[in-house]
């Protein structure tokens, strides 16, 4: 009885192990900034509508996790023959909101002043990150989006992979599930990468992030 409460209990947890691999969001390939792509005189513009975009974070911990969402600021994204040629988005640093703990909580605006501050953003001295993009291509059947990410004092390339859909005069770009090492931009608290002996108190460095755009013809 043992014996077989034992080989339950280990496919049990490899059932586990395996749903939370297969669930976990890639890791966006990132490397050194490159030279942002250039738009042409027969490009179509399109203006993002900033009340129809948003952008979903969640950060894990040893502990759990907790998610919400950041606005952007402006946006702008060309077309060639249907093809996204060019496009420069702003992120409003100081619109992070968290979304998992009700927002009457204090706990609510203790987390949200927390990400705001030196510890994480910084978004008194940062208060605008920016997209650019720099390429797409279609990668094993997927679009795949290339672009600068400048957050904080650091710039690095970003490929996600995305969906673009046109219908009349509307655009959306929308991302897969990903992942960026928020170390890569100087975002320090609670990372292994900057700190030893932190024990359980750690804070994950992948940052999950999905990308909903929407953009109507300038």
């Amino acid at each position: 009885m043992k014996k077989r409460f034992l080989t339950v209990l280990t496919v049990a947890t490899l059932a586990i192990a395996f749903t939370s691999c297969k669930d976990k969001a890639k890791e966006a390939e990132t490397t050194e900034a490159e030279v942002a792509a250039e738009t042409t005189d027969v490009s179509t513009k399109y203006k993002v509508d900033t009340e129809r975009s948003t952008i979903m974070w969640t950060g894990h911990k040893p502990t759990g996790s907790h998610n919400g969402t950041i606005a952007l600021d402006s946006g702008v994204v060309t077309l060639n023959n249907d093809t996204l040629e060019s496009g420069t988005f702003l992120i409003d640093m100081n619109s992070i909101t968290v979304k998992d703990i009700p927002a009457e909580e204090e706990d609510n605006a203790k987390l949200t002043g927390h990400l705001k501050s030196p510890d994480f953003f910084h978004v008194e001295q940062f208060p605008v990150s920016a997209f650019e993009v720099t390429g797409m291509e279609t990668v094993e059947g997927k679009t795949m989006l290339s672009g600068n990410l400048k957050m904080k004092d650091a710039v690095n390339n970003i490929k996600i992979p995305v969906t673009i859909d046109q219908n009349g005069d509307a655009l959306t770009i929308t991302s897969e599930t990903f992942t960026i090492d928020r170390s890569k931009w100087n975002v320090q608290y609670g990372s292994k990468s900057f700190f030893d002996n932190l024990g359980d108190k750690f804070i994950n460095d992948e940052i999950e992030l999905q990308i909903n755009i929407t953009a109507t013809k300038a």
